[in-house]
């Protein structure tokens, strides 16, 4: 008896024990933190269509949602705080952190639920969305441009600057709805851009747009003012814009500015925004991020006019400053750079001037003509360097032992495995037969340097090429640049094509040009177009195509494959020599006393030392030509190249000598 009345007390015990936990616990606290965590995971979605709102229907709420962020372009992340409760309310902070641009905007506001029954619902307010923010107020993205950093030159010329343009194109708010389609068609025409592409961009724009068709830098006789304004809604809006000395100054090298394409915008993973300005090629787009800054937001809440015609009123819920660009320092001499596409301006094929200082590597200009159709041909084309290649033979039998005076066989014609080998077009006969290597190098003998292919292998000839800088990497450079490629391993006919820079031997202008200045340094010369050390570590440096990877045709103006470390140096890779230097130098000043390039002994100044070269491409019959000749001009190195010029000679020869004579 007395064991069932302790039974029986014990259990009343625990009854009354879980009758006070059940009542403690059931206040609504853990409703109240669902219902909490469930509206800012909602809010983050931007959708509150599934929740309990007290105060609005939940689909107006919902709209209301939407109008109120939809001018801020992304979605927030929403994160609810600790639930104090009073009762039948219950209140909690919710925070945000939105992403506008560059700038993170954070906050928090006061969200409170009220409790009906045994459910907690929202009580629905603008100031749950942002404080402040009052009924019918939407809130939107003001963008506050960086200053983009310029591009200076030698110096610190500035090359890229804000320049005043005019923005041509139609104004929608001073033209009646219907007579928007007949002035974009008439405004197109006179620009000279697709009529139906610029009818359909002014049809889809908003009736406050300014439709842009157009930038220039200054009217033209075809494109007047008085043309422009003639059209209804034709407008011309005076600007700044980040542009070159002249539309064409190194716009391969450089690249331009523009607005940003829908497809940089959707690669850029949240950087760009429509409206925004960014880079589009050359070191304007490698070096985008840096020149660009960070542009500064202000996020503004705007109220509906009430009247027609009343300016909507406007309040400021965020705002940050704009971060300038960095400045990208280079090394381009402005004069020489106008000066070498002056040079190219008449030339029909692509074609390239190169300038490098022997002393410091500095490219001084990189011009690609008309013909490469705003390719960088001068930085990036690949090309067989002909006879130009014949430096790097040279240099190759000097460790062979050979001197400048040490004679070789120069015949007619030479047949290596079926294929026959001839020299070019008007080669002396009095320089045939035994000759010096001095004499077969001026008047560029290609039967006696294929002669030499016994005695120099095809691995001794890339390490020749990678004595005097070339295929090797620069990692001072900062640009995309194609730095050569010579096949460490070549047989038969196509060794005996690499002595005279065919086969599968492939230079750019600007490789041919480093390949001079190492000459002229007397030792390797690294080439530098950017200074910025915090701009070269922002960017991958360029190298050049792995040995013997490049394509085989010898026309190819293509870019490089994707750039890769070259290959381990050959055990006998050592850098030219200030002696070996000498001799090479010895024999590109006989070129010009002795050999095919005479006409440069006018250039005043130094003595000029060149090399010519002609390569064949192609299946015609005759075969086509590139033209190369490179030179060394005091401290200054130039390689110049045209893709179907005939002889190096003739045709890219009067092209240097102009650039030298003018140069100074």
């Amino acid at each position: 008896m007395g064991k069932m009345k302790t039974r029986n007390l014990v259990l009343g015990l625990v009854s009354l024990v879980m009758a006070g936990s059940l009542t403690a616990c059931d206040d609504g606290r853990a409703g109240a933190e669902g219902v909490a965590k469930q509206l800012a995971s909602s809010l983050a979605a931007l959708d509150v269509g599934s929740l309990a709102v007290a105060g609005k229907d939940a689909s107006a709420a919902n709209d209301e949602l939407n109008a109120v962020f939809e001018g801020l372009g992304a979605k927030p992340s929403v994160q609810s705080g600790d639930v104090k409760l009073d009762g039948e309310t219950a209140t909690f902070p919710l925070s945000y952190s939105w992403n506008i641009g560059s700038a993170k905007w954070e906050y928090s506001s006061e969200a409170t639920l009220k409790k009906s029954g045994d459910k907690w619902a929202v009580q629905w307010n603008p100031q749950l969305l942002a404080p402040e923010l009052s009924d019918g107020q939407t809130l939107s993205v003001k963008t506050v441009p960086a200053q983009r950093g310029q591009i200076l030159g030698a110096g610190d010329a500035p090359i890229v600057e804000d320049r005043p343009v005019f923005r041509v194109g139609i104004d929608k708010t001073k033209l009646a709805a219907d007579q928007a389609d007949a002035s974009a068609r008439a405004m197109a025409a006179l620009l000279g851009l697709d009529v139906e592409d610029y009818a359909k961009q002014v049809a889809a724009s908003g009736p406050q747009a300014f439709v842009e068709g157009i930038v220039l830098r200054a009217y033209t006789p075809e494109i007047t003012e008085a043309k422009i304004t003639a059209i209804p809604g034709g407008a011309s809006i005076l600007d700044s814009m980040a542009l070159a000395p002249t539309r064409t100054f190194a716009r391969a090298l450089l690249g331009s500015v523009g607005q940003a394409s829908a497809e940089q915008i959707e690669k850029s993973n949240g950087a760009l925004r429509a409206g925004d300005t960014t880079g589009t090629g050359g070191l304007q787009q490698k070096y985008d991020s840096l020149l660009r800054g960070k542009d500064g937001v202000e996020v503004v809440a705007k109220q509906a006019a009430k009247s027609e015609g009343e300016t909507p009123a406007t309040k400021v819920f965020f705002s940050s400053l704009p971060v300038p660009g960095t400045t990208l320092k280079t090394t381009l001499d402005l004069k020489l750079q106008q000066l070498a596409e002056e040079t190219l301006a008449g030339v029909g094929p692509a074609s390239a001037i190169v300038a490098l200082k022997p002393s410091t590597g500095a490219v001084l200009a990189a011009a690609s003509g008309p013909g490469s159709n705003g390719y960088n041909t001068a930085m990036l084309g690949q090309y067989a360097p002909g006879s130009t290649f014949k430096i790097v033979d040279s240099l190759a039998l000097f460790r062979d032992g050979a001197t400048p005076d040490s004679k070789v066989e120069c015949t007619p014609t030479l047949t290596v495995d079926g294929r026959t080998f001839k020299n070019s077009e008007g080669y002396p006969e009095s320089s045939l037969g035994s000759v010096t290597l001095r004499d077969a190098f001026a008047h560029s003998c290609n039967t006696a340097f294929i002669n030499a292919r016994d005695t120099v292998s095809q691995d001794q000839l890339e390490s020749a090429a990678m004595a005097l800088g070339v295929a090797v990497e620069a990692p001072k450079l900062g640009a995309d640049a194609f730095l050569g490629s010579v096949p460490g391993a070549a047989e038969g006919t196509e060794h005996a094509a690499s002595m005279i820079g065919q086969g599968k031997v492939l230079f750019s202008p600007l490789s041919a040009a480093i390949m001079a200045a190492s000459v002229g340094n007397g030792a390797p010369v690294s080439p530098q177009l950017v200074l910025n050390p915090e701009a070269q570590n922002s960017s991958p440096t360029a190298t050049p195509t792995e040995s013997g990877s490049a394509p085989s045709s010898s026309s190819s103006g293509a870019p490089s494959p994707s750039a890769s470390a070259p290959p381990a140096s050959p055990p006998s890779t050592k850098p030219i020599t200030k002696e070996e230097a000498a001799a090479l130098s010895d024999m590109m000043r006989a070129v010009v006393t002795s050999g095919h390039a005479g006409f440069l002994a006018q250039v005043p100044g130094a003595p000029v030392g060149a090399k010519t070269g002609t390569a064949e491409f192609g299946n015609d019959d005759p075969p086509k030509t590139h033209a190369w000749i490179v030179a060394v001009h005091g401290d200054l190195a130039v390689a110049v190249f045209v893709e179907d010029g005939g002889l190096g000679a003739t045709t890219s020869g009067p092209l240097l000598k102009s650039f030298l004579t003018a140069a100074g």
